[in-house]
């Protein structure tokens, strides 16, 4: 099972006495920033909505990042119960629910990643495979695994970079916020990834991070 599609880690010792509240569904369309006013008065509905749009994103991230499933659902947990405890500070309009959770989980994968000084790069879970031909496929993996075995040599903010705008999606302007960072110090660490990458699979011909 990829980190995409991996189920979002409970967190019951942080939602432990909230009290019930409407029917499933009934915060669908609510901003984060409501979600978490809700979350401050002891809205248990709310917090499930929260953990249901954020916590597989930040499993995927923390996965990808660490090679181990058991390390990356520790990091969303210890993410969550931070969220938990700073709800009723939680102040509307400032940053982004997602880049303040992408920030804490960057600093713990770090942290860990520091602490125990490699990554075991058979562990880093694969990319997506598109290809569906065999001969294709094969090829494709091969290919990946050199991806990752690159990604895992990179320098920590850089390697955080690229996975934050290849991989997940974000914006320039959200994976600087997310590495507390200018878009011109971001687009600098991108660069310089891509850069090192091309060093590293030069005999892939592939152009698959576009320009530097």
């Amino acid at each position: 099972m990829s980190p995409a599609g991996a189920q979002a880690v409970p967190i019951a010792s942080a939602a432990a006495g909230l009290r019930a509240v409407p029917p499933p569904g009934a915060l669908a369309g609510d901003a984060d920033d409501a979600l978490m006013g809700r979350v401050a008065a002891g809205d248990g509905l709310a917090w499930r909505d929260i953990m249901d749009r954020h916590a597989s994103a930040i499993l995927g991230h923390a996965w990808y990042m660490l090679g181990d499933r058991a390390e990356a659902e520790d990091v969303v947990q210890e993410t969550f119960v931070r969220l938990m405890a700073k709800a009723r500070a939680w102040q509307s309009g400032g940053a982004k629910l997602r880049t303040w959770l992408y920030r804490v989980a960057i600093n713990l994968c770090i942290d860990r990643r520091r602490a125990r000084r490699t990554v075991p790069l058979d562990g880093i879970p694969e990319m997506p495979d598109p290809a569906s031909d065999e001969g294709l496929r094969s090829r494709d993996i091969d290919r990946t695994r050199s991806v990752r075995r690159a990604l895992a040599e990179l320098p920590d903010r850089q390697r955080v970079a690229l996975t934050l705008v290849h991989f997940e999606g974000l914006s320039n302007i959200e994976a600087a916020a997310a590495l507390e960072v200018s878009v011109d110090a971001l687009e600098s660490l991108l660069a310089r990834g891509r850069r090192t990458l091309r060093e590293s699979l030069a005999a892939d011909k592939d152009d698959l991070l576009g320009e530097a």
